[in-house]
């Protein structure tokens, strides 16, 4: 899973206090999210960060499936 807010906080120059204040998210939420240390989001913290930047939940988070292994299944 690809998470791009990072880039799209940098190419708008946007900084993570203005998507914490706007949005309701704590600051250390935002902060974990962008340096891409968050692994279990809440849909509704990725709805609120994708309402406030005006864009699609697929801008924000890729995924691209892995194959899974013949055990595995």
């Amino acid at each position: 899973m690809k998470n791009n807010l990072s880039m799209i906080l940098g190419s708008r120059l946007i900084s993570i206090s203005d998507v914490s204040y706007n949005t309701g998210l704590s600051r250390t939420t935002v902060t974990d999210i962008y340096y891409k240390r968050a692994n279990d989001l809440k849909l509704s913290t990725l709805e609120k960060i994708c309402d406030f930047l005006q864009i699609s939940l697929s801008e924000l988070i890729e995924y691209e499936p892995q194959a899974l292994n013949k055990e595995d299944k």
